[in-house]
């Protein structure tokens, strides 16, 4: 049922002719979004921020407002067509691009870009290699960004030492009693905590550069075209800030490149598909290798295995703390979650030469 907040929240933002319809959309798994058509058949997204995730979502939208403007101009340079290749977000009565409800609650709304789709999984390697191009896409129009004037919408998000220290928090804390039914899996952690360095230290070095990136690079963060069944742009921007090109290559196949859903409990069922990992990494580098250095493309393969392992942790992190921050179904969601993340972080260790063999082959093939 929708309530009176989302109808507060829209008529905010001044929006012309009456509601028609809304209709939720049940994907995603932190914020909740809804599709409004209005009488003159004009159609928006309105999503309530989730706050306990993103703490501040002033500077929140100022970070997407700023990145979708700069790649506004970017489209039009190339002659695109920035209207559907990326997404216009619209300023409230207030004139600011987010709402405040009687709840205390927070609201954005932008255009709704028609004739077009998501997919949750790739249905063949043609597809992951096109979501491939467009985050590679997504970096490479945005490698001049000035990072630095990027906020942290979540402080330490893929600083995989800081959640660490947050998963040892969780574990000590123990506050629903979970510990001991995890035991297992707290020792595949603490057996890597070793790992969770690697990356940030050659950052701290100047030897990984600090880039805008996306941070939550999964397949139905692309917006494909229903016409020409190509992408048309990346989407869900909240986590857009500084960070290094491993995290959205990593969280690319940690999502993308497993034989089975992120949701699955046969663990038999769980590995890397080294050929759909091999399409993402040739429309990826399709992209960057003339915009990554060396390290960075050196520290693609690595980074897969990090970005699984990290996500691992953080549903693990979840489950302890009692299922915060992610949305669950059922009370074991989460540690379900984190089992089959572990069981693919196996896999790509076994099969780590592969993968960056496979990583070596297009940054030969592309480079300039």
């Amino acid at each position: 049922m929708i309530n009176y907040q989302v109808i507060e929240a829209f008529n905010s933002f001044g929006r012309d002719g009456d509601i028609i319809s809304i209709t939720q959309v049940t994907t995603g798994l932190v914020n909740a979004t809804y599709l409004v058509v209005t009488e003159t058949g004009k159609k928006y997204m309105l999503q309530k921020i989730n706050t306990y995730a993103f703490k501040n979502p002033g500077e929140l939208m100022e970070n997407i407002v700023g990145v979708t403007k700069y790649l506004r101009e970017r489209i039009k340079e190339a002659g695109g067509d920035w209207t559907r290749e990326t997404l216009t977000f619209i300023r409230n009565r207030n004139g600011e691009y987010y709402y405040i409800d009687s709840e205390n609650d927070a609201w954005r709304l932008y255009k709704y870009i028609d004739n077009s789709f998501t997919y949750n999984k790739a249905e063949t390697g043609e597809m992951f290699k096109d979501a491939g191009q467009a985050f590679g896409h997504f970096m490479n129009q945005l490698a001049e960004y000035p990072a630095d004037t990027l906020y942290e919408t979540i402080v330490n998000f893929h600083n995989t030492p800081s959640r660490y220290n947050d998963f040892m928090k969780a574990v000590d804390e123990d506050v629903k009693g979970r510990m001991v039914e995890v035991l297992k899996e707290i020792k595949f952690v603490m057996d890597r905590k070793a790992d969770t360095s690697k990356l940030t230290d050659l950052m701290e070095k100047g030897i990984l550069p600090v880039r805008v990136t996306h941070n939550d690079t999964k397949l139905n963060n692309v917006l494909f075209d229903k016409t020409t069944n190509k992408s048309l742009c990346v989407i869900d921007l909240d986590t857009v800030m500084p960070g290094l090109s491993a995290y959205d290559f990593g969280d690319s196949i940690r999502s993308g490149a497993n034989t089975a859903d992120e949701d699955e409990t046969d663990l038999s069922l769980v590995s890397i598909d080294l050929a759909y990992y091999e399409n993402y990494v040739d429309g990826y580098l399709s992209e960057t290798a003339n915009v990554l250095n060396d390290a960075e493309i050196e520290s693609l393969a690595f980074g897969a295995k990090l970005m699984t392992f990290e996500c691992g942790m953080r549903f693990l992190t979840d489950y302890l703390n009692g299922d915060k921050y992610f949305r669950i179904t059922h009370p074991e969601h989460n540690l379900e979650r984190a089992r089959n993340q572990f069981r693919l972080v196996e896999s790509m260790e076994k099969n780590m030469d592969k993968m960056q063999a496979i990583v070596a082959k297009y940054k030969e093939k592309y480079r300039a």
